[in-house]
């Protein structure tokens, strides 16, 4: 890896707002708690309801989704992207219980913490910031309680149904304690070593840990799972190790040590997380991936067959009055579907749509996107439960033309601390 050029601070074009919606988001966090035991609490019944009443020893057949879904008159389940990160209180585990197909996947989703793409360079980054390796596998909850472990994709489909030695998670151990005694977990699993790898921690022994930072959160996690014999070897009671990812500060050295340092697992890039921001559910700012070709084995997306398309392909939601958006919070709108194709192909507001970015491109003017040459492929994979987001077609666009390399962290890493070295702060003596 070429040393970075540390006599110029790292300067790219401005594509986006990303970092006045990181200042923003922890404004909003300070100023709006939200009830987090009641999210936490909802999130597990869910998790533990849809199962078999009577799990057996061994996996079992998975059930279904596929329950009856309420009727409008019972509750109203909003169908844009935009207003699905603020899930609402009263929309708890009795109405999420009867959702299905595409209404289930979108609820699952809305409750997991989706990091952006990391498209412009944090302020603060040496200061403010954790890096660790992503694990490449699937993202699932877990959910331990009353002798039964459970882990669902975000799409809701259950993974794995086993019994492990998490507070309540197997019948034989910590069974006693109060039903309400649950934990919930943000995990990948990672299939060539059968590893649960913790990423974060929603709730342990019932505690809410929504609305902590994620430095305590870690910190948290390091010491509980450990506590608990979670990480030990699989047992007849402890199906499956879980194990948890080295964080660092992300100064010079723990951003080497994450980019370049052995893991036990296949790396998917790297994550990035403010050390003060809380678990929000959805898409947020205060959490970002990176990748490039040498930490991740995907970092320009593929078509079904696995091959990289010549043009970029976006996946954006048809709206009522035909505009097609981002999965964001406002969402972004990338332009204007024809009356006459619409009617044509029989589509209605709320489908996911498949474009290809031509050669023109994107263009953007003050920070923002101005415009966008798209060309209709068609109807989106129906497993898809939201559109792209904003930060993750711009990520695309620049891999494909400038990319955001790992010179650029560094570069913008070192010139922040040499800053910082040229005005030290000064101390005031008497």
């Amino acid at each position: 890896m070429a040393p970075p050029d540390h006599r110029r601070p790292f300067k790219r074009p401005t594509i986006s707002d990303q970092q006045r919606r990181r200042e923003l988001s922890l404004l909003r966090q300070a100023q709006n708690r939200l009830d987090a035991q009641h999210r936490a609490r909802c999130l597990a019944s869910t998790v533990l309801s849809l199962e078999a009443p009577e799990p057996g020893p061994g996996p079992g057949p998975e059930p279904a989704l596929e329950v009856e879904l309420a009727s409008e008159s019972e509750y109203h389940v909003e169908e844009e992207e935009g207003d699905s990160r603020s899930p609402s209180k009263e929309f708890d585990v009795r109405q999420a219980s009867k959702l299905r197909g595409a209404e289930a996947r979108k609820w699952f989703a809305r409750q997991l913490m989706l990091p952006e793409w990391m498209i412009d360079v944090p302020d603060r980054l040496s200061q403010d910031w954790y890096v660790f390796a992503r694990p490449a596998g699937k993202r699932c909850f877990v959910v331990s309680s009353n002798g039964i472990t459970v882990s669902r994709l975000r799409n809701g489909s259950v993974l794995h149904r086993f019994p492990s030695a998490l507070p309540g998670g197997a019948r034989t151990r910590d069974v006693s304690g109060s039903a309400q005694s649950y934990s919930i977990l943000d995990c990948i699993f990672h299939e060539i070593d059968q590893t649960y790898y913790v990423i974060d921690m929603l709730c342990w022994r019932g505690y809410s840990l929504y609305d902590c930072t994620a430095e305590f959160r870690f910190f948290w996690s390091n010491s509980k799972l450990i506590e608990s014999g979670a990480c030990d070897p699989p047992s007849q009671n402890h199906r499956y190790t879980f194990s948890l990812v080295p964080i660092y500060n992300c100064d010079e050295n723990g951003l080497h040590a994450a980019y370049t340092g052995a893991v036990t697992y296949i790396k998917d890039g790297l994550l990035f997380y403010n050390k003060q921001a809380h678990y929000q559910t959805g898409n947020t700012p205060l959490a970002l991936v990176w990748k490039d070709e040498k930490c991740s084995q995907y970092v320009i997306d593929t078509d079904s067959k696995g091959n990289v398309p010549r043009l970029q392909q976006v996946v954006l939601e048809l709206q009522e009055d035909l505009k097609l958006i981002t999965s964001d919070d406002p969402p972004v709108v990338f332009g204007c579907l024809d009356n006459d194709l619409v009617q044509k192909s029989g589509l209605r507001a709320g489908y996911l749509l498949k474009f290809a970015v031509g050669d023109v491109g994107l263009s953007f003017a003050d920070g923002r996107l101005d415009r966008a040459d798209l060309q209709y492929l068609g109807k989106s994979n129906k497993a898809r439960a939201f559109a792209d987001s904003y930060s993750k077609v711009i990520f695309q666009y620049a891999a494909r033309h400038s990319p955001l390399r790992i010179d650029d962290l560094l570069s913008a890493i070192n010139s922040r601390d040499e800053r910082e070295n040229e005005h030290p702060d000064v101390e005031m003596i008497d």
